[in-house]
Order: C-alpha cells, then sequence, then structure tokens
C-alpha cells in the first residue's frame, strides 16, 4: 500500500524534528547557540494513526523509525531534509527536498465503494508518489511562529506545487513544550488534479471526468514535547485538515468525507 497522508507525513517531520529541539531555545529555534553544540543526531520509534480520504482504505497504524541530524547547516527530518541558507536570531531561510508520500496503488481502491460513484476500478491507474523541492522563511519572536513555504514536484509524478503557511504558539508548561498550530495548504491545479481527480488514459477508457482544479486545504493541530532522562523525550500529536468540497466530491474520496485526524506518539533520544 503506497497512500500515506499529507498529516502523516507532517507527523513525521515533528516527531524527528523534535530531537534538535531538546536542548535548544524554547522556541526550537536554530541560532548560534545550537550550531556551537555541533552536529546532532536524534533517534527513535513512533506509532502513527490516520485515516484515509481515499475510499475503501480504513484508517492506519503504524509503527516507524524516527531519524534525524542537525548541522550547522543542513539537516535531516524524517523523510524531509535540506539546507540552511540564511540563518538569525529570529528568522530562516531554508531550502527543502521531501518525499510526497501521496500515491495510492490501484488495488488499495475498494471496487465496492468505487461502483458506487461510478467508477471502475480496473481502469484506474495508480498513484505515484514523489518528491519535491521548495523554500522555506520561517519568522520566530515572542507572538509564535510563523512559517512560509512552497515546493514543486520534480519527479513528473503530479509535476504540481504546494503553497503552505502555518502559525504556531509555542510555550512551556513545566518542562513539557506545546506547540497549537494552525495552517493553509493550497495545492495547485495538476497536484490536485492527480491525486484526487481522474487522468485522462482513464477517462479515455471510461471513467468520469472529473477534476478537482486548485484546492486549499486548512488544518489545525498541537504538537507536545517533553523531555526525560537527560536526553530522551516523549512526542505526540493530534490534526485535523478539512476538505474542501471541490476534494470530497472526488469519485475517488470515500463518500461524505469531509476530514482526516491524524495522531502520533512517540519516544526519540538526541546524540
Amino acid at each position: 500500500m503506497k497512500r500515506c497522508s499529507f498529516s502523516f507525513i507532517f507527523l513525521l517531520a515533528v516527531a524527528s524534528g523534535a530531537n534538535a529541539q531538546q536542548s535548544g531555545s524554547p522556541t526550537g529555534a536554530t541560532g548560534p547557540s545550537q550550531q556551537a553544540q555541533g552536529p546532532r543526531w536524534g533517534l527513535g520509534i513512533g506509532t502513527a494513526v490516520s485515516s484515509s480520504v481515499y475510499a475503501g482504505e480504513d484508517t492506519r497504524i503504524t509503527p516507524f523509525p524516527l531519524v534525524s541530524y542537525q548541522g550547522e547547516r543542513f539537516f535531516w527530518r524524517g523523510i524531509s531534509g535540506g539546507a540552511h541558507l540564511l540563518q538569525g536570531s529570529g528568522f530562516s531561510l531554508d531550502a527543502l527536498l521531501s518525499a510526497r508520500m501521496d500515491g495510492i496503488d490501484r488495488d488499495d481502491f475498494a471496487r465496492a465503494e468505487l461502483a458506487e460513484r461510478g467508477v471502475n476500478q480496473a481502469l484506474l491507474e495508480d498513484r505515484d508518489d514523489g518528491l519535491d523541492v521548495g523554500l522555506a522563511a520561517t519568522w520566530r519572536g515572542a507572538m509564535g511562529e510563523l512559517e512560509l513555504e512552497i515546493k514543486g514536484d520534480v519527479t513528473g509524478a503530479s509535476k504540481g506545487h504546494e503553497a503552505g503557511v502555518k502559525y504556531a504558539y509555542p510555550y512551556q508548561w513545566g518542562k513539557t513544550r506545546i506547540s497549537p498550530h494552525v495552517g493553509i495548504a493550497h495545492l495547485s491545479k495538476k497536484l490536485a488534479n492527480y491525486y484526487y481527480g481522474t487522468l485522462p488514459e482513464e477517462v479515455a477508457r471510461g471513467v468520469v471526468d472529473y477534476k478537482p482544479g486548485s484546492a486549499t486545504v486548512p488544518r489545525i493541530g498541537v504538537d507536545v514535547m517533553h523531555p526525560f532522562a537527560g536526553r530522551w523525550a516523549f512526542i505526540g500529536n493530534i490534526s485535523y485538515k478539512k476538505l474542501p468540497g471541490k476534494i470530497s466530491d472526488s469519485p475517488l474520496v470515500e463518500k461524505d468525507k469531509d476530514g482526516a485526524v491524524s495522531a502520533f506518539i512517540g519516544v526519540s533520544r538526541g546524540f
């Protein structure tokens, strides 16, 4: 089974990135004090629970390893990494490379549910995973953290791009770091049509022609990180994304599905 929701990808980044925050600033900024500590690795294990939006896919419970690296210039967090292009006490600009694991095998759709929506499973194509390259700018201050990100597919899978904005307000409750956040992801027409619409070759075989066009997906969530026993940390997250009507109306999406919830729990140790 290929598919891994965007929320699940985000959980991986949150989990593995938490290692860099265990001995850094309260907001997790990568400033001079962190750089002086030298390269930093993180290893751990976690479990993610995510609900699928595709017709016939059940809720997934997925255990996986957590691996992260934070150097003075380069970093790796789960399934994404990159390089710091500019860094300051309250601003950073990063070049990004990240996997987009939104693909799904044709056989992972449920025949009966697709048939109810007028789609023959045998006439569908697989949706491939992709690899995105982009930029992220982050501002950190007393009012919280604001991140702007834009990235595009370089594998030729969707040939689309995504732009997003996220605001978080991290605060400390004793040793525990809690970060409520809200955000919006804007999917380009090519990206949304590839993963949530029907492809030209499918339409040529008789599948209904459906193209959602560009779409905006809002989300809300909270991250929790609690250090213990020196360099160990407990990491948790829960998030919800709201599907716009043009995506929830897709014949490939589960009927009456207008949102999805994802959660994560794990432990990690920094080195």
